[in-house]
């Protein structure tokens, strides 16, 4: 087939009833990632957290867009059916889709689970403005090299800080993975011209922690400040993202110390392990649930649906502006 005559993106989305209907109205849509059902929890886990989070969205006034993919075309919005489909896929049978894979994925049959780039992607297509996320990639530890290391540097930089660089949206999350280099992260956010807010404290948000104990670029009092300076960034079409931060809630966050701990150990021992790649996130996550006794999971858990509501609430504000 030739080029010209291949379907674009915008020819490939299914966008579910209730969501177009809220689009076409202008009423609040907020789209949700689909990876943490198919390779972030067991099930029925991720099942319960990824209709939690769809509830959020409604309790604060905005309607959820789960996206996923499904024999070569990207759904916007899952009903419960798509939900339970994907929760219940047998391991190994779902892909990951983010913008070097996206092409595969819509080459491929079955499902296919959207990480933070592939998710703003459609979600961009689709016209919707708010996007919620756990945490966001960035770049690892060692990606540049590790001081006094022989080791080569990794160049092990997630897709997720382009995908922010370019495509205009409001990503809502609880910060960087606690895994990164955070510092790092934010200098490469900054070089790419992706505004980073932290809403009501000083402090970035540590993902598992309230603080990373690294300081915001920017802070505002709660989320219509954010909403408000969303709309300002968004209105001036520079084609990129902003980035809107809120931690996790205190009744669920590790102390400071007790996550950074863990993170450090966790790190120590895939270094020593030669663990690398694709596979080092996953494992790091599960090693340091393992050594934080599941607290670390339960925080995750919690950050997840928070970040929904939240932005649930982001998208009510901006589309009342």
């Amino acid at each position: 087939m030739p080029a010209s005559s291949r379907p674009a993106l915008a020819d490939r989305l299914d966008i579910a009833p209730e969501v177009a209907a809220a689009l076409h109205d202008g009423r609040p849509v907020v789209a949700l990632e689909s990876t943490l059902i198919s390779h972030g929890l067991p099930y029925p886990q991720n099942l319960e957290v990824a209709s939690a989070s769809e509830v959020a969205v409604r309790s604060a006034g905005a309607v959820p867009a789960t996206v996923a993919l499904y024999d070569g075309r990207l759904r916007v919005g899952l009903d419960a059916s798509g939900l339970e489909a994907l929760a219940t896929a047998p391991v190994g049978s779902v892909r990951k889709a983010a913008r070097p894979s996206l092409a595969i994925a819509l080459e491929t049959d079955g499902w296919a689970a959207t990480t933070v780039s592939a998710t703003m992607i459609a979600a961009h297509a689709a016209g919707i403005r708010v996007f919620a996320t756990g945490g966001i990639g960035g770049v690892h530890r060692g990606a540049i090299g590790i001081p006094g290391s022989s080791d080569p540097p990794t160049l092990d930089v997630s897709s997720d800080l382009e995908e922010l660089a370019r495509t205009p949206m409001a990503v809502v999350c609880a910060g960087p993975k606690a895994i990164l280099d955070v510092p790092l992260t934010l200098e490469y956010l900054e070089t790419r011209g992706v505004p980073v807010v932290a809403i009501g404290q000083p402090d970035l948000p540590g993902f598992y922690a309230r603080s990373s104990g690294v300081a915001a670029p920017c802070s505002v009092d709660d989320v219509a400040a954010a909403a408000r300076l969303a709309a300002v960034h968004l209105g001036l079409r520079l084609g990129g993202a902003i980035l809107v931060c809120t931690p996790v809630p205190e009744a669920d966050a590790l102390p400071e110390d007790v996550a950074r701990d863990a993170v450090e150990q966790a790190i120590a021992e895939a270094e020593a392990g030669a663990i690398r790649g694709p596979a080092l996130t996953p494992w790091l996550l599960a090693r340091i649930a393992t050594l934080t006794e599941g607290a670390s999971l339960r925080a995750n858990v919690a950050l997840i649906v928070n970040d929904a509501r939240v932005a649930g609430e982001l998208a009510a504000h901006l589309d009342a502006a």
